[in-house]
């Protein structure tokens, strides 16, 4: 035999021996064309998978769903609120906003998620921040951004209703000045200022989730950096929450601010707060400096001994 013809045959056996090897080396190829490799039970001759479950199961997207039972509703009507998700976190609620078409926040909740993967919550379409008609947003969050859903609806608006009235005057305790505020589902109980975290201390009681608007006259407490306005801090019972400011004037801020239930306290933080010695205070004080200066010349009464 010659040399090329041998050289030949040795290069057709190698070529024959790369096509059966995968054959040899997975029994079941021809079982499992997508590549997955399998291994037998030798006891039941069963197929089980070598890989995690997980690498075998397709993962969902975890979109959420939101719907409401009407498109449209009267000053109040009760609005029911309902959707499902792909997934089903433990322990996770599905963050809920009603935004009204001026953009104030009129209800903000946390709904449970069923393990049925559904949810459901009310909402009454009634009182001072459902003054405003037009197209109303619902917003729902599940988790992180990516799980978000959304969907709209008409509203006639409102009268006012029996709660939330605005108008309400409240004195600050540690000042000479009042408050003018609104609230949902809950009463407030007292204001007072903190002269050393310049802040505004509200403590409430709530009967549900709702909104607090509270309108802050600039003499009492303000927010401003380098001489323009800056931004206020708010805590519900010690968190930061997110709230909204809905006007701002020369004379007064007004600031949303949502509230889940059991609440108790509201903290407005901001960069400058009125001295603890209100005005009247202060000029009472002057007053009485004076009066000693003028009794003092008139009389002759020495404050400081004479050496």
């Amino acid at each position: 035999m010659s040399t090329r013809f041998k050289g030949f045959a040795l290069l057709a056996i190698l070529l024959c021996t790369i096509g059966v090897a995968p054959i040899f080396a997975s029994p079941y190829a021809w079982q499992n064309p997508s590549g997955i490799i399998n291994s037998t039970n030798a006891t039941s001759g069963n197929i089980t998978s070598s890989l995690p479950t997980s690498t075998l199961t397709s993962q969902s997207s975890g979109a959420v769903t939101v719907t409401t039972d009407k498109t449209s509703y009267n000053d109040g009507d009760v609005i029911t609120i309902s959707g499902s998700t792909q997934d089903y976190i433990t322990d996770t609620p599905i963050t809920l906003k009603i935004i009204s078409p001026i953009g104030n926040i009129v209800k903000f909740d946390q709904i449970p998620l069923g393990s049925d993967r559904t949810f459901s919550t009310t909402a009454k379409a009634t009182g001072a921040l459902w003054q405003a008609a037009g197209a109303y947003k619902v917003i729902v969050q599940f988790g992180s951004q990516d799980r978000t859903a959304q969907t709209t609806f008409q509203f006639a608006g409102s009268a006012g209703g029996q709660q939330g009235q605005a108008g309400n005057t409240m004195k600050v305790d540690g000042t000479d000045l009042s408050v003018k505020y609104s609230i949902t589902n809950g009463k407030v109980l007292g204001i007072k200022a903190d002269t050393q975290s310049k802040s505004l201390i509200v403590s409430i009681q709530t009967t549900g989730d709702g909104v607090l608007t509270i309108t802050l006259p600039r003499g009492l407490i303000d927010a401003q950096v380098n001489g323009q306005d800056g931004h206020f801090y708010v805590l519900n019972d010690g968190q930061e929450t997110d709230f909204q400011e809905t006007s701002n004037t020369t004379t007064d801020r007004t600031l949303s601010i949502p509230f889940t239930d059991g609440t108790q306290e509201i903290e407005i933080i901001g960069t400058q707060i009125i001295p603890e010695f209100g005005p009247i205070a202060a000029l009472v004080l002057a007053i009485a400096i004076v009066s000693i200066i003028a009794v003092s010349a008139k009389t002759g009464l020495r404050l400081m001994p004479k050496y």
